[in-house]
């Protein structure tokens, strides 16, 4: 019968990352494209615009996305501390990231196809109503990057991994990534539509209108491959890179004659990794002893430790 308690060895597993003010202003912004959104899907239909109906499509499949953020947000703080997640909600943020990219890609699929088939049968294009427009689709955009630009962590693969020997803090949050990168994404759109259809008013050049959905789409593209990457590896449990790996073994194996015989290095969340070790040893210590050899790895949000007892003569092995 234990005579102790287990607080020593007990810790908590959220490794979720409020993120109260990009909840907040992506609230926002949710409110303000959905507005511009009918404007311009109504502009565009009476003006005749691809690159204005573009717009409005996009604010359309953007608003879906941005709604998809705020309820990961939502959900994740209201489960944080919910027993039945393992290591906690802060996958969910990631989920809305990889929804995100998702939308992103329909978006670019869709403006392609619309794009092409407009190269065949061109519309008539009021030019002068649907610029102004444009112009005011773009001020939006603009609005809503400055929103959620104040609270988006730039991406640096550089910051993938788990920081050692200085007090890095970095991460980034997927979820508000995407719903910043949706914003991007329409702010192209307006700028591509503006270009098309000034070009197209004072010079005739009216294949610009569809051909700058088709660079739209291309461009929407990457960003959502991109974000596909970042997302998808961390939900699949990827390991991360072999360079920190070899450095975590050796850090352990440069102690007695410590060998790693098997190691799991993956992110929990938007900012903390997990870490599980099988080692052997002929001269086995405390599992803590094994963890605070790893205390340079400060991301390093939960360790478990193997320790196994080596076979035959250590001599053999190390003398």
């Amino acid at each position: 019968m234990h005579i102790h308690t287990l607080d020593r060895w007990q810790h908590q597993h959220d490794f979720g990352f409020i993120h109260e003010k990009g909840e907040r202003r992506t609230t926002q912004v949710l409110v303000i494209t959905a507005i511009t959104m009918v404007v311009e899907i109504i502009a565009g239909t009476m003006f005749g615009s691809m690159a204005l109906l573009a717009d409005g499509w996009h604010m359309g499949t953007h608003t879906a996305a941005f709604a998809i953020t705020i309820f990961a947000y939502r959900y994740s703080r209201r489960h944080a501390s919910n027993r039945a997640f393992t290591f906690g909600t802060g996958k969910v943020s990631v989920l809305g990231g990889f929804a995100s990219a998702i939308a992103l890609a329909v978006v670019a699929i869709f403006m392609g196809f619309e794009s092409v088939h407009r190269f065949f049968e061109p519309p008539r294009i009021q030019f002068n109503q649907a610029i102004i427009v444009a112009i005011i689709g773009l001020a939006v955009n603009l609005i809503c990057a400055v929103l959620l630009q104040g609270r988006h962590d730039h991406d640096h693969h550089h910051h993938d991994a788990p920081h050692h020997g200085h007090d890095h803090k970095h991460h980034h949050d997927l979820n508000l990534r995407g719903a910043y990168l949706h914003v991007m994404a329409d702010a192209l759109t307006s700028v591509l539509a503006i270009a098309a259809l000034a070009l197209g008013k004072f010079f005739g050049w009216y294949w610009l209108d569809p051909l700058m959905g088709i660079v739209g789409a291309l461009v929407i593209t990457r960003w959502s491959y991109g974000l596909l990457q970042d997302t998808s590896g961390i939900l699949l449990d990827k390991n991360i890179d072999q360079q920190t790996i070899a450095s975590i073994v050796d850090k352990i194996e440069r102690k007695s004659d410590n060998r790693v015989a098997d190691i799991h290095v993956w992110k929990l969340g938007p900012k903390d990794y997990g870490a599980i070790v099988s080692l052997v040893t002929h001269f086995p210590k405390d599992p803590a002893y094994y963890k605070e050899l790893l205390d340079d790895f400060d991301q390093l949000g939960h360790i478990t430790v193997e320790v196994n007892q080596g076979q035959g003569d250590p001599c053999v092995k190390i003398c």
